[in-house]
């Protein structure tokens, strides 16, 4: 059950609209951004503040790439696999990142720190081979330049005010 506040922020998000069905994907990402992932029960809320069937928000849940079904890790990496980072070293990358996190495609790490996940394209070809970690592309990379961004996003667990940007 959301809370009050996020239940009435939806309300009054999906009362601006004239088709309430155009707010299905902000729903379902404020809905995911509670539960951690969009829950089955977050597929039924999701319905109800929209005029939709959960059949229906089910099926726009998969489609999308930031729609996560399942339980995610606190960073969630998405690894290119375009023509242009297959190109440029994508396999490398991806099989360094499952030996050195210990997982495969789709799987989270034991400590719930990293979710390893491909994607199509992330649109920054330029930057081959390229991942996205919580949305933030980094590229092009090296196994070095990926022990970094992993040990900078460790230590930001251990001490969140250390590793900030702004």
């Amino acid at each position: 059950m959301l809370p009050e506040d996020l239940n009435n922020s939806l309300k009054a998000k999906v009362a601006t609209v004239d088709h309430p069905r155009e707010m299905v994907v902000d729903v379902m990402f404020a809905i995911q951004e509670h539960y951690g992932h969009l829950t089955d029960e977050g597929v039924v809320e999701t319905a109800q503040f929209v005029s939709m069937s959960p059949l229906e928000v089910e099926q726009l849940a998969t489609f999308y790439t930031f729609i996560y079904r399942e339980p995610v890790g606190k960073y969630v990496i998405h690894v290119c696999d375009s023509v242009v980072c297959w190109m440029n070293g994508f396999e490398t990358i991806k099989d360094y990142l499952s030996k050195k996190l210990g997982i495969a495609d789709g799987e989270t790490t034991p400590d719930g720190l990293f979710t390893l996940l491909p994607v199509c394209c992330v649109g920054y070809c330029d930057r081959s081979p390229a991942i996205l970690i919580n949305k933030k592309v980094y590229g092009p990379l090296t196994e070095e330049k990926l022990d970094e961004i992993l040990e900078k996003l460790k230590t930001e667990v251990k001490d969140p005010d250390n590793g900030s940007e702004s």
